[in-house]
């Protein structure tokens, strides 16, 4: 047993320091502090995560090899406005990755990806990517409040996260705007103050301020498109940290508008989530005859073919095999976020079934997620989450629950932090 699985298992061994962690969220202030204990009573777990030094190069060679396909040239899909029931294979490229933009190339690489994968005794599984993944500032913030505690191993992330963070936004902008100011974020989600990560767009705002930035959190009913940019109000929005989970923002024509017409630099965007989060993403990179015809290295497939769950696209005409196979099996729709409509092959009905094969859904092979105990013999189950930016690991957290898929509703789980022991 290695060190890391060794620690997993002990419940009692290196629990979280809650006077630290509580004088940290204390200091964050008091209306603070009401806001994420009423609305976020299991947002931290415990007890952290342990992982190997061999598990750590296993996810970031799976990222890595991902990154190289998407990079180089032949993976090509379709426009954001397109995701949806097309098949995916030889699309139509995007526009929408670079371009002019005030008069400057651009090519916004997207805050925020979240490399997500199961850890199991068969190695580690990257389950999918999401590119507006939640909760980093949250995770960054549990990080330091446990620096000084004597837990073992070494916390996997960069040093000095405020820095990285907000070194990453301008970075967004220099790309779009050269050496222009940046002197306005909006952070735009739907009803933000009714979300439950809206805490988390507080502490990005402070952040933000302090470096001498003005950030609104605003609904994007609030954006207005004037011939000359995005407001709101008469606030010019230079930049769009975008929440929002319709992808394609064909609810939001004002903004896919402003987008597409580079009068704001929008990120994570439509281009970022046809790229790397559809879902059916996942099937062509575990279609090792597709890969070779992309001219993927035998190396890179071999990767990815041992790092990815196999997944396909759902068709009716699958229906015996899937329904005969459905207990190895997991249904995701392609444009699904935090768990919605997913569902363990072995907990389907008849008639959700029925509904899936008429619907757009890849299934994927099913990689058990591990295991760690939190006291008194209970296990929680946990998933693994990299944060990412331009290929790059800026900090890794896991998130603890119970049931099918992560809630934050179980007590004693929630965001953990990842240890890497041995």
């Amino acid at each position: 047993m290695s060190e890391a699985d060794r620690l997993n298992a002990d419940g009692r061994a290196a629990r979280l320091s809650q006077a630290a962690l509580q004088q940290t969220l204390r200091a964050q202030g008091e209306s603070w502090y009401d806001l994420i204990t009423n609305r976020c009573p299991h947002l931290y777990a415990e007890v952290p995560v342990f992982i190997s030094a061999q598990q750590l190069q296993q996810m970031r060679a799976v990222i890595e090899a991902v990154e190289r396909v998407v990079h180089a040239g032949k993976w090509i899909v379709e426009h954001p406005q397109g995701v949806g029931r097309a098949v995916p294979g030889a699309l139509a490229p995007t526009a929408t990755l670079s371009g002019e933009w005030g008069g400057r190339k651009h090519s916004a690489k997207g805050v925020f990806y979240g490399y997500d994968f199961h850890l199991n005794s068969e190695g580690v599984h990257l389950i999918e990517i999401n590119t507006n993944a939640g909760g980093a500032f949250l995770n960054a913030l549990l990080l330091d409040s446990q620096r000084d505690t004597g837990l073992p191993g070494e916390a996997v992330a960069e040093s000095d996260l405020e820095k990285v963070f907000l070194d990453m936004f301008r970075n967004e902008w220099r790309q779009a705007a050269g050496e222009a100011t940046l002197d306005c974020i909006a952070i735009v989600d739907e009803q933000p103050e009714q979300q439950y990560l809206y805490p988390e767009f507080l502490l990005a705002q402070r952040l933000f301020e302090r470096a001498g930035i003005k950030v609104l959190i605003v609904d994007p009913a609030a954006l207005q498109a004037r011939d000359n940019g995005l407001y709101v109000g008469e606030q010019k929005i230079a930049l769009i940290y975008n929440r929002l989970t319709d992808f394609s923002l064909q609810r939001y024509p004002a903004l896919l508008h402003a987008w597409q017409e580079k009068g704001v630099l929008l990120t994570p965007s439509p281009a970022h989530y046809a790229r790397y989060a559809d879902k059916r993403n996942l099937a062509r990179l575990t279609d090792a005859e597709g890969l070779r015809e992309l001219g993927v290295s035998a190396a890179d497939i071999a990767i990815l073919q041992a790092g990815i769950p196999h997944t396909f696209v759902v068709q009716p005409d699958l229906e015996n095999t899937l329904w005969s196979e459905r207990r190895q099996l997991f249904f995701k729709p392609y444009s699904g976020y935090g768990s919605k409509g997913a569902y363990r092959g072995d907990k389907l009905t008849r008639r959700v079934f029925g509904e899936i094969l008429q619907s757009d859904y890849v299934a994927q092979k099913l990689a058990a997620p591990g295991e760690r105990s939190v006291i008194d013999g209970a296990s929680l189950k946990y998933d693994l989450r990299c944060y990412v930016y331009d290929g790059k690991i800026q900090l890794l957290a896991a998130r603890l629950y119970q049931g099918q898929t992560t809630n934050f509703r179980t007590p004693g789980g929630g965001f953990a932090l990842v240890r890497e022991v041995g």
